[in-house]
This record gives structure tokens, C-alpha cells and sequence, in this order.
């Protein structure tokens, strides 16, 4: 890619792609605090844990007079899509966009503002944002991406080996649905249960041996959602079960997103990942009670502080 490229959304996925993309690129980091912009543009993002670096993108606060961007990543949380598309208007030209968010909806989000050709990707890496400026790599997991309606192929490959190139993992691939529905049945579920339970992501949420196990729970709601899968046609390419028992094995205390949000007393991303499932599930005519009770509470949780 001979232009730079723009990540939206400083976060703990915008700045680990920030930092790792900055090291063959020309990033610019785009935030939506001034403070923020100002301490990574003196500071750099250090990544530490699963890599030790400092990264050095640009970091503004408006996209207005940066320079052409060949790519620009959306790393918002769902909610913040639609304020993130619409700073691309008349600030864009050409260029890529490809969302990364949890759940269903950016891609469309995204089309009402522009007719830019973009890519479609879920993200499996994570981490914990220490400061504006320092993000600790978690999960070293892959991005997967693939076209969004009419973009090319060969796009989501060159886009794929630049952010392998940078150190991060990713890869293509024609359809993105089968691995999307993977990740949204694992979200739902893991973030779900801790932003309820108050619980990192950790061994209680794969233990089965005692009937009062969080497992259980666990497995049953992923049970749901791959019958929810099957119902819309999708055939998963990973099984979401065992993706939560490998990562409750890799010995990381990862505290999802959902969980973070309730204990900031924020809005959470439950309408776009549990509530995505339930809804499907209304629309299909498939049985999804335990989802259906995990994404009512949230919303309680949520009503309790806003």
C-alpha cells in the first residue's frame, strides 16, 4: 500500500493495530480525546506482554487535511460506529475502509456514509489498556478478514500481509461468515456472563465438574447460538466451545470488553453481539432461552447505572 493508513478508534484493538502497523507504515491514530492524541504523539503506544515495542503513528483528533489514506481501520466499539463513518465523509477519498467491531451491523453502518470499497473482520487478539499510551498484548490471535460486497479479493490479501507484516497475525478469506458467526457466538456468550458475574475470562467459565460449574452455563448458551448458526445457514468454522476452553488454558486473566463497560458504568455492546443472536433467533423460529435471559440481564445491568 503506497498510502498510510488511519486507525479509528483508540482502544485496546485500534492501538495494538496503531503501534504494530506504525513499524511499516505511516498510521495515524485517530482518538477522540485530545489528551489522548497528545500523549501518543509525544509518547509513542508501548505494547508490552506478548510484544515489548513503542510504536510511533501520527495521532490526531479530526481526519480533515491528513494525508490520503489507501486504508482506514474502524476499531470503534460498535456503538461509536456510526460517529466514526461520518468523519469520513468528505475526508476520505478512495480509500479502504475495513471494520473490526463485535457483532453484526458496522459494514452496513459504515455504506450509509460512503461507497468506499470495504472489508469485513473480526479480530481474536486482545489486551488491557494500561494508559492512553501502553496497551498489554493478551491474546496474540488472528484478524480475519474478507470483501464486503463488491470489494476485491486480492484487497483483503494485500491488507491480510500488511498486518502480518507488522507483527500481528490475520488472515483472508472469501467469506467471512462462518468464522464472524464463530466469534459472535463466543462473545455473546463470554462477555455476557462477565459483565453478570463480574469474572475475567479465566478457568471458571470452561469447568464442568460440579453441576454448580459456570461451564455449564456456558456451554449451553453456546449450544444455542450454533443452533441459531445452523437455523441461518452458517456452517461455524470454529467451534465456540472449544475456543473458550483453549483460551481459558493459555493461562490469561482476560477481562472482556462487556465487563470493562459495567464496571465503568457504560454503555455496553450487548445490542450488537447477544442481542444480534436473539434477534436471529426470533427471526428463525429457534429456541434461544438461556441467550435470550443472559441479554435481558445485561440490559437490567445496564438500566441499574444509566
Amino acid at each position: 500500500m503506497t498510502d498510510g493508513v488511519w486507525v479509528i478508534g483508540g482502544g485496546v484493538i485500534g492501538s495494538l493495530f496503531a503501534a504494530h502497523l506504525s513499524r511499516v507504515a505511516e498510521v495515524t491514530l485517530l482518538c477522540r480525546r485530545p489528551e489522548h492524541a497528545a500523549a501518543v504523539a509525544e509518547n509513542g503506544i508501548r505494547i508490552s506482554g506478548r510484544a515489548d515495542f513503542v510504536g510511533r503513528p501520527e495521532a490526531s483528533i479530526d481526519p480533515a487535511g491528513l494525508a490520503d489514506a489507501g486504508l482506514v481501520i474502524v476499531a470503534t466499539k460498535a456503538n461509536d460506529v456510526e460517529a466514526a463513518a461520518a468523519q469520513l465523509e468528505g475526508s476520505l477519498g478512495a480509500g479502504t475502509v475495513m471494520t473490526v467491531q463485535n457483532g453484526l451491523g458496522a459494514e452496513q453502518v459504515v455504506r450509509s456514509h460512503g461507497a468506499w470499497p470495504q472489508l469485513s473482520a473480526v479480530t481474536f487478539m486482545s489486551g488491557t489498556k494500561l494508559a492512553d499510551d501502553h496497551v498489554e498484548y493478551v491474546l496474540d490471535t488472528p484478524t480475519w478478514l474478507a470483501p464486503y460486497e463488491d470489494a476485491r479479493f486480492d484487497v483483503a490479501e494485500s491488507t491480510a500481509a500488511l498486518i502480518v507484516e507488522s507483527g500481528l497475525k490475520a488472515e483472508a478469506m472469501p467469506d467471512l461468515e462462518p468464522a464472524r458467526w464463530s466469534k459472535l457466538i463466543f462473545n455473546a456468550t463470554v462477555n455476557g456472563v462477565a459483565a453478570l458475574t463480574g469474572l475475567p475470562h479465566d478457568h471458571h467459565f470452561a469447568e464442568l465438574e460440579r453441576p454448580t460449574d459456570l461451564g455449564h452455563l456456558v456451554r449451553g448458551l453456546m449450544e444455542e447460538g450454533t443452533r441459531i448458526a445452523g437455523a441461518a445457514g452458517i456452517s461455524l468454522r470454529e467451534d465456540p466451545w472449544e475456543m473458550n476452553v483453549l483460551a481459558t488454558q493459555r493461562g490469561s486473566r482476560h477481562y472482556p470488553s462487556m465487563l470493562e463497560d459495567v464496571e465503568a458504568r457504560r454503555p455496553t455492546e450487548v445490542d450488537f453481539i447477544t442481542g444480534a443472536l436473539v434477534r436471529a433467533a426470533e427471526r428463525l423460529g429457534v429456541g434461544a432461552p438461556l441467550l435470550t435471559a443472559v441479554y435481558r440481564l445485561v440490559k437490567g445491568r445496564e438500566a441499574s447505572y444509566l
